[in-house]
């Protein structure tokens, strides 16, 4: 697979439901090219579940997701898998298993049943662990890092899979306030390389500083689209979370930030 490739991903006139209670419904959009997308919204509006969409783990009631034009669910599991990585909300490893093995996991899809670890795979191992700042955690077993370290090891196995296309849910999920910067500044990177990463985001305040385009979702259904800029505003804070606020520019980065924040009555 070419690295330099253009790679897209998209939905159209997608539906998603869980049984019969429908939970999105004729959702359009598209995933921007080298960038990170925040998708974000209140519990239960369905951001979770369109990323599993868009990562063939849910399947449409109705509609498409449409991987380089062509429909997901068509394609086979292993091109699929050499093209989107999905790093969902819960994960769990077996006991003792090492930072080292976990980000070898995630050349599978690059070698048959018979085929050896090689230099590509070598090579794809290494820079994974670079861009983790793994190094010194090689040998230490998962259940043994911070919550920040584990993550980073989950996302560096990502990495070594070699997609262009990333899917994260809830990344920096139950982190403390450092290691969440550990992470968004690791995802801010790979989008550098060229990766194209949508995330899903609880705190309006990360997704604004380090996304460069946001889906706003609420009810299944996504009001608003566009850069930080465009999309937060007081109206729609409030309309999502039932809260009042007042919107600054963030100086450093001139995102928006939420000030005086109170609920709405």
């Amino acid at each position: 697979m070419n690295q330099n490739a253009v790679h897209t991903l998209a939905a159209e006139q997608l539906s998603l439901a869980h049984g019969k209670t429908v939970i999105s419904e004729g959702l359009d959009l598209t995933l921007p090219t080298s960038k990170v997308t925040a998708i974000v919204g209140p519990n239960g509006c369905g951001k979770s579940t369109l990323l599993n969409g868009l990562a063939r783990i849910h399947k449409p009631s109705a509609g498409s997701v449409l991987l380089n034009g062509r429909d997901i669910h068509t394609l086979p599991t292993r091109t699929v898998a050499q093209r989107l990585a999905l790093l969902p909300q819960d994960n769990t490893a077996p006991e003792g298993l090492t930072v080292s093995d976990l980000i070898r996991f995630g050349r599978q899809p690059h070698q048959g049943w018979l085929s050896a670890w090689n230099h590509d795979d070598q090579q794809a191992f290494e820079t994974a662990v670079t861009a983790g700042d793994l190094e010194d955690l090689l040998d230490r077993p998962l259940d043994t890092l911070s919550g920040g370290q584990r993550q980073r090891a989950w996302i560096a196995m990502a990495v070594a899979q070699q997609t262009p296309l990333l899917l994260l849910d809830e990344p920096t999920s139950a982190l403390d306030l450092g290691h969440q910067i550990e992470v968004f500044e690791l995802i801010r990177t790979l989008s550098g390389q060229g990766k194209t990463i949508a995330m899903v985001v609880h705190d309006l305040a990360s997704a604004s500083r380090y996304a460069d385009h946001m889906i706003a979702m609420k009810g299944g259904r996504v009001l608003r689209e566009g850069s930080p800029r465009q999309v937060v505003t007081p109206e729609l804070v409030r309309d999502l979370y039932g809260i009042h606020c007042d919107l600054i520019e963030d100086p450093a980065t001139g995102s928006p930030l939420l000030v005086n924040v109170r609920r709405a009555h």
